[in-house]
């Protein structure tokens, strides 16, 4: 069956037709107005955008002949973006995107309120949480019926009534995954009565029907609920069965995977999603990527192959991430030694994300994680073969490369599972998701190794790494 994914983006919205098989048919995008930013931190962008965007997108997915009538939709979008909604389900007020600041307070009381909670999920409630700006909402815009997620208003237009939001998208705005419900003695703490908040259901649930034809899709064309746009894209690699795991090296590092059981991280670095079929998809956001290696990349990549490891050791710094796998929020790029020129500092920097993706693997398996089969690698930088055979050897794991990582594809993956006897599992088995496979280099594992060490010495004397 055809089946049509959804995935509702900051700067757009981009559909995809999928074949039983796996194979894309059709995909198409429209774009949306860049949010609004301040100096004090508010991120807005106008909610009414989104289904004109959202529309277009699934009705040009859908004109192509090739994709035929489709049997299922699901939608996907940032995680932490919320906006008030009327008694009709439209739009009261701007959207607040998922990286406004304005609700910090409201989310210092929320973590203490909910403190015992939050360490039984392993999660922090940050300064942007979703979690606070309900309330903010609710106080700025007290004639508003409620609140909602950027799928729920979707699913509401295609299906013509408000529908259920799923446990992904609400887990950042104090949904409780293992016990099924709101953290309601933080809403309590916070002034936010029950009404203000969605019925929450399981990923690939049945959310509804289409009324009629819209967009393109026939009438009664089932609208299954989807997943936030990291975990919807984390499936779509493939990595959607215990103990697959897959390394997205795109702007910063980001290691995702699916774990039997919740793990707790002592650390705070590691936080879990709940998956369809009750597992957990376990992740965690670096401070290093590509964003951090520049240059004439393709010429760079060559000189460096053919020179081999470097002498010096370099940690590229991304602008936008996270402390995962260690605890330090304060640390910083750092280059230890004096390069020789551009190609030694290119493989440098290289070789310190690997080295974070180690430190990263180490992490996971200290707290009991088994990683099996080839690590999956996703992201702009598994396309540079040799970044990837260096991150084969330095973690000494096969890396199969992705055939698919992008949302949208993932959301028509949990669309069809909706539909599926076998749910998720039964989709993700029958769809080889993965390309090509990059072994270790054997001729430069013990340089690299020694790198390694030396890389993880000087984390702990910049005081970043605990012993």
């Amino acid at each position: 069956m055809t089946v049509v994914g959804i995935d509702v983006a900051t700067a757009g919205v981009r559909a995809f037709a999928v074949a039983p098989d796996g194979a894309v048919l059709a995909r198409a995008a429209a774009d949306l107005p860049r949010p609004v930013r301040s100096p004090e931190g508010h991120s807005e962008q106008d909610a009414r955008t989104w289904w004109p965007a959202a529309e277009s997108a699934i009705r040009r997915v859908c004109e192509r002949p090739e994709v035929g009538p489709v049997e299922a939709v699901a939608v996907s979008a940032t995680s932490g973006t919320i906006v008030a909604v009327d008694r009709h389900g439209e739009p009261a007020s701007p959207a607040l995107m998922y990286d406004d600041r304005r609700a910090a307070q409201e989310n210092t009381v929320a973590a203490e309120a909910g403190a015992q909670r939050w360490a039984a999920l392993g999660m922090t409630v940050s300064p942007t949480a979703a979690l606070g700006r309900i309330a903010w909402l609710h106080a700025a815009y007290p004639d508003a019926a409620g609140v909602v997620h950027t799928p729920e208003l979707i699913g509401a237009a295609l299906t013509g009534r408000p529908v259920a939001a799923d446990w992904s998208h609400t887990l950042k705005s104090g949904y409780d995954p293992v016990r099924g419900e709101w953290a309601w003695e933080v809403f309590d703490a916070l002034g936010v009565p029950a009404s203000w908040l969605p019925e929450v259901v399981a990923p690939t649930r049945l959310l509804g029907e289409t009324q009629r034809p819209v967009a393109g899709l026939p009438k009664g064309c089932p609208v299954v609920a989807g997943m936030t746009d990291g975990c919807a894209a984390q499936l779509a690699t493939g990595a959607a069965q215990p103990g697959r795991f897959v390394g997205i090296l795109g702007t910063t590092y980001v290691l995702k995977g699916v774990t039997e059981r919740l793990v707790a991280d002592p650390w705070g670095a590691l936080y879990s999603h709940r998956h369809p079929d009750g597992w957990w998809l376990a992740g965690g956001a670096s401070n290093t990527g590509g964003e951090g290696v520049t240059g004439d990349l393709a010429r760079l990549d060559d000189e460096a192959a053919a020179r081999g490891p470097a002498r010096m050791l370099a940690y590229p710094l991304a602008r936008h991430g996270e402390r995962f796998p260690f605890p330090a929020p304060e640390a910083t790029g750092f280059v230890v030694g004096d390069p020789a020129d551009d190609v030694e500092l290119h493989r440098a920097r290289l070789e310190g994300v690997a080295f974070l993706e180690r430190l990263a693997l180490e992490h996971i398996r200290d707290l009991g994680v088994d990683v099996r089969g080839p690590l999956l690698a996703a992201g702009g930088g598994s396309a540079s073969t040799l970044w990837t055979t260096i991150r084969a050897t330095v973690t000494g794991r096969s890396m199969q490369v992705s055939a698919h990582a992008e949302t949208a594809y993932g959301a028509a993956l949990l669309a069809a599972a909706g539909t599926a006897p076998g749910g998720l599992s039964e989709v993700s088995a029958r769809i080889d998701a993965g390309g090509m496979v990059v072994d270790p280099d054997p001729a430069q594992r013990d340089r690299l190794e020694e790198s390694y060490r030396r890389f993880t010495a000087e984390l702990r004397d910049r005081g970043w790494l605990p012993e």
